[in-house]
């Protein structure tokens, strides 16, 4: 068997942008589900029960169904409802959604794990709810779910590649095409999985030395 790794040249620099395409989608769609992570967990968390009911049934949909049904839904369903978006809107959208339910959760158990004595000195001092969100819950809570943060970043790179089946040129998506032209199976795949090693490898590298410059060692619990 003949492999023709000389050929990688020629399409390389396709796949470096489909690889650049990713990190665009994935750092969108992180930050949309950031957003409705905040918005989920303060539902769970909220006083009022519809509001905490709403948040559990969008969290209980979005983790216990594919997330590629969620894409299609986003992508093929609404334009019946007139609203047309493009495969990369599309995507990020139906990607955003599903991992704020996961970074929901994540942001709810932080809170909650903030011992109570942190509060109760919060309030000792007069600070008002909001400084003592901003002051003495984040910090705490940050900390607490950073490890699982960086996760769900990571796993949004990889879950980015499900995009490629509504025909978003990002690099899984650029792969299959290069590997359907050209019939070089092997090599342009084992290039792309070298890619996907950087990108994740990379940002876990970057986000572990995020967490040492936010959280030092002396600083831990």
């Amino acid at each position: 068997m003949f492999l023709d790794w000389g050929s990688i040249t020629s399409f390389y620099g396709q796949l470096l942008h489909g690889a650049w395409l990713t990190l665009v989608i994935t750092f969108s769609a992180f930050a949309l589900a950031i957003a409705v992570g905040i918005v989920v967990a303060a539902g769970k968390m909220s006083a009022i029960a519809p509001l905490r009911w709403l948040a559990s049934i969008y969290v209980e949909v979005l983790r216990n169904t594919p997330v590629l049904l969620q894409i299609f839904i986003v992508f093929y369903g609404l334009p019946s409802l007139g609203l047309r978006l493009s495969a990369v809107t599309a995507g990020i959208l139906g990607l955003g959604l599903n991992v704020g339910a996961y970074l929901g959760e994540i942001f709810r158990a932080g809170v909650v794990a903030v011992p109570k004595g942190h509060r109760e000195a919060s309030a000792a001092l007069a600070m008002s709810p909001m400084q003592t969100l901003v002051w003495v819950v984040a910090p705490v809570a940050l900390r607490a779910i950073f490890p699982a943060f960086s996760n769900m970043f990571i796993a949004t790179i990889l879950g980015s590649s499900l995009l490629s089946v509504i025909a978003v040129p990002e690099l899984t998506g650029r792969t299959n095409e290069i590997s359907a032209r050209t019939f070089l199976t092997i090599e342009v795949y084992s290039f792309s999985t070298v890619i996907y090693l950087a990108l994740t490898l990379g940002s876990s590298l970057g986000l572990l030395l995020l967490g040492r410059w936010l959280f030092p060692r002396a600083s831990r619990v």
